[in-house]
């Protein structure tokens, strides 16, 4: 039987307005599951560039959110190296994706900091959040640098969009560990952090400054380089601060 347009249009209506309601409702019920897993997710490359992928597999949800709590403190800097003490700033809150196109001296830098096992005032590495481009999409990581704050602990590198088998290669641990051991300062003391060079398999263990690329990704790699060399130059006013103290001691 043909039903009258009033019939569809109210049927339609009335149709719109359950579904919209059912998904308000699933979004409400859902909202918090969904946000407590970007944070795990977020905990879990901050603590990859600090211990090893195997390790954080093999937790729990509940076991990565006790190991966080217990090993890693925040803070958050401007870009001349200060600690922003405004109420409500925290470094778990400050969304770097979405500061990634403001100007330098607006942004706000979150540093974690990694202390040793029940030793709450002893630090082992700092742990520095990084945003870019790659080839396709957004890139990012965190690098952690050694208590000298030239030497690099380990990186955590991920990407949006980047092609499978070439630049998705990023988030290999066999390319990441290419990482550990570089400097990001010369000996001059010029920040010149670590660039990934074109091509695969010439290797670099002798250059401090340099590691290998990966074959067939040059652009990522590049959106890498560029990125480090980004984020670092925005942190080197706390890098050189909190090392400074250490370089005293060492000249005299």
């Amino acid at each position: 039987m043909q039903q009258s347009n009033t019939y569809i249009i109210v049927y339609s209506a009335v149709l719109t307005i359950i579904l919209g309601l059912l998904l308000s409702g699933s979004a409400q019920v859902l909202g918090p599951w969904q946000q407590e897993a970007i944070a795990l997710d977020k905990k879990k490359q901050i603590l990859g560039a600090v211990i090893s992928a195997e390790e954080i597999a093999a937790m729990t949800p509940e076991q990565v959110n006790a190991f966080y709590s217990s090993r890693i403190s925040s803070t958050v800097v401007d870009v001349t190296g200060n600690e922003i003490t405004k109420e409500g700033v925290s470094a778990e809150k400050v969304e770097i994706a979405k500061d990634y196109k403001k100007p330098a001296e607006e942004r706000a830098y979150p540093v974690f900091i990694f202390h040793a096992e029940g030793k709450p005032d002893q630090v082992e590495s700092y742990i520095f959040p990084m945003y870019g481009a790659g080839l396709w999409d957004a890139i990012w990581g965190y690098l952690a640098l050694d208590t000298d704050m030239n030497t690099i602990g380990g990186i955590t590198l991920a990407h949006a969009a980047e092609t499978p088998g070439l630049g998705a290669r990023i988030t290999e641990a066999k390319v990441q560990d290419r990482y550990v051991g570089k400097k990001i300062f010369d000996e001059s003391g010029a920040l010149v952090t670590v660039m990934m060079q074109k091509g695969e398999g010439k290797e670099y263990g002798d250059d401090a400054h340099k590691v290998d690329g990966m074959s067939g990704a040059t652009i990522t790699g590049n959106g890498v380089n560029n990125m480090l060399k980004a984020y670092m130059g925005n942190y080197e006013a706390y890098i050189k601060a909190k090392s400074t103290p250490k370089a005293v001691v060492a000249a005299l």
